[in-house]
């Protein structure tokens, strides 16, 4: 069974940053990719990153720039560092991995930015 645990949320002002940690519960390059979602209240789930087992990284445009996927192999943990966040990345924030046709989410960590 897959366990994927976020952690590092929390509340911060406009213009700071946080780093987001997904731990998983085997080998991260036993998943063919992974990635961060966010849901925000009334919204549908967005895909914020992502990154597949061969190191491709995909960010949509409103997050270019500020926030960063990575990985370390040794702790099976994906990051996602988050730089000059806006009132708008407020959501909960989900980590996903994504191994053949199967998905899998983590509980969700919140993100609170405060204007």
């Amino acid at each position: 069974q897959v366990q994927l645990v976020e952690s590092g949320g929390g509340l911060v002002q406009a213009g700071g940053s946080l780093r987001l940690s997904c731990a998983a519960s085997g080998s991260i390059f036993s998943f063919d990719a992974m990635g961060w979602y966010r849901q925000a209240p009334g919204k549908q789930r967005e895909l914020v990153a992502a990154i597949t087992s061969g190191g491709y990284t995909n960010y949509p445009d409103s997050v270019k720039g500020r926030f960063t996927i990575s990985r370390d192999s040794a702790k099976n943990t994906v990051f996602l560092q988050m730089n000059s966040l806006k009132p708008e990345d407020t959501a909960v924030y989900y980590c996903n991995a994504a191994k053949r046709l199967s998905l899998y989410w983590g509980q969700g960590t919140q993100v609170t930015v405060s204007s």
